[in-house]
C-alpha cells in the first residue's frame, strides 16, 4: 500500500515562493493561451473561464475545488458567478492565505476550506453541483477511490471536472516511470507523485458510473505555461534563493523535466464527466 504524507512537501514551501513565480492569482496548473500576446495571468484567467464553460456553470452552484492550492479557482468562481465555494487541501499555509484573499475581495461568505485529503473527508452526500479537480489526481495513489468520493458528492447532472498530466500511454509509462527525472520530480519535489494515462483515468471514471462527455488535450497550452514559470524563476532567483540556497535552481530543474516531455512521454488533459444519474 502507498503511504501519502499528511501534507506534500512542495506545497509546505513558505507561500511568498510561489508568488515569485505564479501569476498574481497564483494558480499553479496548466493555463489556456488563446493568442500568441496573451500573458501568463491573461491565459490563467482564460483558463479559468473555461473550466466554468465546462462544468456548465451559470451562477450561484455549490462547488468543490479538490487539490485547492492558493485558492484561484474558488475565489474566481466566487467572485465572478457567486457560487458557493469549497476548497480542500492538506497544505495549512494555503488555508490562510485563501481565507485573506476571500475576505479582501469580499467573498468570505462564499469561500470556505477545509485541510486534509479528499479520500477521508466526511462530506455531504449529493452535496454539490460542480467539483474540480486540477492538477490533484497526479497525488492521490487510488484514482477509483477519488472519481467513486466525487460522483458521490454531485448531485444528479452534477459534473466533475479534471486536469492532469498524464503519461501518452501505458507503453510509455512502463518505460519512462523508473528514469530518474520522473524519480526527481515524484520524490524530491512533491514527496509523492503518480503519472498515469489517461486512459487509467476514464476507466476509473466509467468505473465510478461517471459519463464521459468531453476530453480536451491542452497539452501545449502547459508547455507555454511552464515556459512563463520558468522566466519568472530566473528574473526571481534571487529572491528564491533567499528562502533556501539553490532552491531556484532546484525549481527549474523540476520545471524543465517537466517540460521536456509533452507530446513525447506526456500529455495534459481535460476530462470532464457528468453524474448522469
Amino acid at each position: 500500500m502507498t503511504v501519502v504524507a499528511d501534507t506534500n512537501q512542495h506545497y509546505d514551501l513558505d507561500p511568498d515562493i510561489f508568488g515569485q513565480f505564479l501569476d498574481p492569482l497564483r494558480k499553479y496548473s496548466s493555463a489556456l493561451y488563446e493568442s500568441d500576446s496573451d500573458t501568463l495571468e491573461l491565459a490563467q484567467r482564460n483558463k479559468l473561464r473555461f473550466v466554468a464553460e465546462r462544468l456548465g456553470l451559470r451562477g450561484g452552484e455549490q462547488l468543490l475545488d479538490v487539490g485547492c492550492g492558493w485558492g484561484s479557482l474558488i475565489l474566481y468562481m466566487a467572485g465572478e458567478l457567486g457560487c458557493r465555494t469549497l476548497g480542500v487541501s492538506p497544505a495549512p499555509r494555503q488555508h490562510d492565505y485563501i481565507a485573506e484573499q476571500a475576505a479582501a475581495r469580499g467573498v468570505a461568505d462564499l469561500v470556505s476550506t477545509r485541510v486534509g485529503h479528499f479520500e477521508q473527508l466526511d462530506l455531504p452526500a449529493r452535496g454539490f453541483d460542480a467539483v474540480t479537480l486540477l492538477g490533484s489526481i497526479v497525488h492521490m495513489p487510488d484514482p477509483d477511490d477519488v472519481f467513486r468520493r466525487a460522483r458521490a458528492v454531485l448531485r444528479r447532472g452534477g459534473t466533475l471536472y479534471v486536469s492532469e498530466s498524464c503519461f501518452r500511454n501505458r507503453a510509455t509509462r512502463t518505460a519512462f516511470d523508473d528514469r530518474d527525472g520522473t524519480g526527481f520530480v515524484r520524490e524530491d519535489i512533491f514527496g509523492f507523485g503518480e503519472l498515469r494515462p489517461l486512459s487509467e483515468l476514464i476507466a476509473a471514471a466509467e468505473n465510478a458510473g461517471l459519463s464521459v462527455i468531453s476530453v480536451d488535450d491542452l497539452t501545449e497550452h502547459y508547455r507555454r505555461t511552464i515556459e512563463d514559470w520558468i522566466g519568472n524563476v530566473d528574473a526571481a532567483a534571487e529572491r528564491i534563493d533567499a528562502h533556501g540556497p539553490g532552491l531556484a535552481a532546484k525549481l527549474r530543474h523540476y520545471l524543465e523535466i517537466a517540460n521536456a516531455g509533452w507530446g513525447y512521454t506526456t500529455k495534459h488533459y481535460a476530462l470532464v464527466c457528468r453524474n448522469a444519474r
